[in-house]
């Protein structure tokens, strides 16, 4: 009798080894417990939640939990230990022992383990998921607002124009100062409606498609800052001149200009732009280089959303009207930020937009 449970001991100490080794392999944060006691975690989940296994093998489970949801996953290890089978995954944040909230999915069902009935809890990092999530809710809602914004624009531009024709009308008979004034600030409002039409449609007004050599372009738009320049090194490498994108000229210049004055009104005194023009892999790239203030790494991916500035009185149309561009040809726009440091706009364009 005492041979054969030392033996069916011995077989399960062997089965058990077996079993935590496979754990072992395990990318997730895996760990058993029972009795409020952990009795096993893989290195994973060790590296997870910032401690070592001497740490963590025989602590409470509930440690890493904030105390407003013990309560809960208390009853749901309960749960689990009545079960037959897996419960169900829930979300939940949890305290690695470093201080730190990370959100997981969390998962338990019942194991035979030290000759008992134990859980087996798993943690799967989901943090990025919810920033996601997060993310794409903010850009819907801003999207949103600016979809709303293009009807009304729509619907403000007509009676504006013919408020223009009549002021134009009057301007004949009468040579009042502000009549000049008031054709000025009118036209400011039509050009920003237009702006924003073209940026919900870009083909809402028909280009003809042409060959855009964006070296030539590129050096010209400079000249239109010269009254910005005093203080600025611009420094141009623009390599592959002999390589040419086809579309409409006058978008894309009005792209590149949007980047090139961002860049300009990013840079403190003394600053410093960089253009880059170059070919590779049937690509052009064009990329806009400043040492200004910089962009918040959480706010670079709303760039591009109608609405949505880091300035503070801008309107964000700007870069939409870049990243439309970009998108309706094909390409893609690239973002790197630090602050204090500086920003970089890298522009791939396919030379052949199904190409790339």
């Amino acid at each position: 009798m005492n041979q054969m449970l030392e033996s069916n001991t011995k077989d399960r100490l062997q089965n058990e080894t077996i079993y935590c080794q496979i754990l072992e392999y395990s990318v997730e944060t895996i760990f058993l417990h029972v009795d409020q006691k952990i009795l096993y975690i893989n290195q994973a989940g060790a590296d997870f939640l910032k401690g070592s296994k001497k740490d963590i093998i025989g602590a409470n489970p509930l440690c890493i939990i904030p105390d407003f949801y013990k309560p809960k996953i208390t009853e749901r290890i309960q749960k689990a230990m009545m079960a037959a089978g897996p419960i169900e995954v829930i979300e939940q944040s949890i305290a690695r022992l470093d201080g730190t909230f990370v959100d997981v999915e969390f998962y338990c069902q019942p194991v035979q383990f030290g000759g008992r009935k134990a859980i087996q809890t798993g943690l799967r990092d989901i943090t990025k998921r919810k920033n996601s999530e997060r993310q794409l809710n903010e850009r819907e809602k801003l999207a949103s607002i600016g979809q709303m914004a293009v009807g009304i624009a729509h619907e403000v531009k007509n009676p504006l124009t013919s408020v223009k024709g009549f002021l134009q009308l009057i301007k004949e008979t009468n040579t009042h100062p502000y009549l000049l004034a008031m054709e000025s600030e009118l036209e400011k409002a039509i050009d920003t409606l237009q702006n924003l039409l073209q940026v919900s449609k870009p083909n809402l007004y028909s280009e003809p498609i042409t060959k855009i050599d964006l070296c030539k372009e590129l050096s010209s738009l400079i000249f239109l800052f010269q009254d910005k320049l005093y203080n600025t090194e611009i420094e141009m490498d623009l390599r592959n001149s002999d390589k040419m994108i086809i579309g409409k000229k006058n978008l894309f210049l009005k792209a590149f200009f949007n980047l090139i004055k961002n860049a300009l009104e990013a840079v403190p005194e003394k600053g410093k732009i960089r253009i880059e023009h170059y070919f590779r892999d049937d690509c052009i790239y064009v990329k806009i280089s400043d040492n200004g203030i910089g962009i918040p790494k959480d706010k670079i991916d709303f760039l591009g959303t109608p609405f949505y500035s880091s300035k503070g009185e801008g309107t964000g149309l700007g870069l939409t009207q870049v990243f439309t561009t970009v998108k309706e040809y094909g390409g893609t726009v690239q973002v790197e930020s630090e602050l204090g440091i500086g920003t970089t706009f890298l522009v791939k364009l396919p030379l052949h937009p199904t190409s790339c």
